[in-house]
């Protein structure tokens, strides 16, 4: 007969062998290194802490705008902790300049910085509902153009932003294109052909002729991964997908997007409505490298003890747990 205490060992250990063999790399998984390889000091380090976490610990996120409900006191508030990641938004170019102090500032403070963009479609203007008209995604490669005009005059300026971030020595968790392989914005409706060029049209003009080397390229999927729309090991840093459903660990999310590369790099949950529930995730195997709860009515949405406990949680990493990154993750 099994007494107790053995059944407790036993879950233990088959929790933990749950752990390990999600989080370890297969065979066919190489060793994950940033794809530029002149990247800055702070970003390599910052990207040796994501590994160093990797498969055992998750970072809490949230997504904070000028518009929302003041997201970071409103946490503060409910759970005692700030997020160790504050996600911004170059979606108004009357706020980005904010956006850049944003950034410098949490990272001055101990946190991660995240960035994305709802790019307007070229030629329609900027903001949420202009991301999400389409246009013909062939003429931003067409010199002449009124698209391929505003596509550059965009990137230049979004370029000069994040050189203030570089000039700071701020890495960037860099999230262009998300959900880029729905049916919603721009830069998805036509297909992954012209999403890939547009990506790699951005990473080679930040990287190589701009030499933005403080970000860490983040390419995110909606709750569907499809190594489709993957433009390759050589321009991505940090593979995931965000989902908008239940508390639970999205299993098959996690497990299809850490596929869809060679290397065994973080994977993110790049947005959720509800965070997932931390018992779940350790009882499943899936740890998540960072989670990201969307802003306003999500937030205030998500039930205060359950956040309170997520935010309290030993898998879940918060502002006040971050290490000193540059000081003890540089080599």
């Amino acid at each position: 007969m099994i007494t107790v205490l053995s059944k407790k060992y036993i879950s233990v250990i088959a929790v933990f062998c749950t752990l390990l063999v999600v989080s370890t790399p297969t065979m066919a998984q190489q060793t994950a290194k940033l794809s530029n390889k002149k990247a800055s000091k702070e970003a390599k380090a910052l990207y040796n802490y994501l590994l160093a976490i990797n498969g055992k610990k998750t970072l809490s996120g949230q997504m904070d705008v000028k518009w929302g409900e003041g997201e970071l006191k409103y946490v503060q508030e409910v759970t005692g902790k700030q997020p160790a990641i504050r996600g911004m938004d170059f979606i108004d170019s009357a706020e980005n300049e904010n956006e850049v102090a944003h950034a410098i500032e949490w990272w001055r403070k101990g946190g991660i910085p995240t960035l994305m963009w709802h790019w307007g479609a070229p030629t329609k203007g900027q903001g949420y509902d202009n991301s999400k008209k389409e246009i013909d995604i062939a003429k931003c490669f067409e010199e002449g153009t009124p698209e391929n005009a505003a596509m550059w005059a965009e990137l230049k300026e979004k370029a000069r932003l994040l050189k203030k971030l570089k000039d700071a020595k701020v890495p960037v968790l860099w999230r262009p294109f998300h959900e880029m392989n729905g049916t919603w914005f721009w830069w998805s409706k036509q297909g992954s052909e012209p999403l890939k060029k547009l990506w790699v049209t951005m990473y080679n003009y930040f990287v190589k002729q701009e030499k933005l080397n403080n970000l860490i390229w983040v390419f995110c999927y909606t709750s569907k991964p499809d190594t489709a729309w993957y433009p390759g090991d050589e321009y991505v840093d940090i593979v995931g997908a965000d989902d908008y459903g239940d508390d639970s660990p999205h299993a098959d999310m996690y497990k299809q997007a850490k596929q869809i590369s060679n290397r065994n790099i973080p994977i993110a949950y790049h947005e959720c409505g509800i965070p997932p529930d931390p018992d779940k995730c350790v009882a499943e195997g899936i740890v998540w490298s960072w989670w990201m709860e969307w802003h306003t009515g999500h937030l205030t949405a998500v039930d205060k003890a359950y956040l309170k406990r997520v935010y309290n949680h030993d898998l879940i990493l918060t502002l006040d747990e971050l290490p000193d990154i540059v000081k003890k993750y540089s080599k």
